[in-house]
């Protein structure tokens, strides 16, 4: 994964964008509960984490003395093949929301699937989520279709978002 084994710094926050790891999945699962996203847990992280079509990338911050602790702030789970990358799940810390750490991780998760070939990329955002949505919209997407009572707990549809990659 060439295009983000380099850290990419995002200053206000100190924080830097890696590729996920096994030793991130604990922090990982822990985001994906607190953010009311689809459930995947950490079997199924751990079983995409071996797909070579893989793109899964981290937000973390290092604490200052090195003493370790919870380090994550976010994460973007997607896969890119056939052209296409198909973004999974995307999750922040709620205590970090706003600080564009989502942006920084679409951002760059969208570079990479460029740089392996994608042209378009598909997610789909709770037809409630607005800030979701706004995030997605500022990197390009837009609406293209609706799935009806897509989501579970709580029943809601899903929005259809495209974005053409560059």
């Amino acid at each position: 994964m060439s295009g983000v084994e380099r850290a990419v710094i995002l200053r206000q926050e100190e924080c830097a964008i890696f590729p996920m790891t096994e030793h991130d999945l604990l922090e990982v699962v822990e985001i994906e509960e607190s953010c009311g996203l689809s459930l995947w847990g950490w079997d199924a992280y751990q079983t995409e984490l071996k797909r070579a079509e893989a793109l899964m990338l981290v937000a973390r911050r290092r604490p200052p003395d090195g003493s370790g602790g919870r380090t994550l702030r976010g994460f973007i789970a997607a896969r890119v093949m056939a052209g296409e990358m198909h973004i999974n799940n995307v999750g922040v810390l709620e205590v970090f929301r706003g600080r564009g750490i989502g942006s920084l991780l679409l951002g760059v998760a969208m570079s990479e699937a460029a740089r392996r070939g994608g042209h378009v990329a598909i997610l789909e955002v709770r037809a409630g989520n607005a800030a979701a949505q706004s995030l997605y919209r500022r990197h390009g997407f837009d609406v293209t279709g609706r799935r009806q009572q897509y989501y579970r707990n709580p029943t809601e549809d899903a929005l259809v978002m495209c974005a053409t990659l560059e």
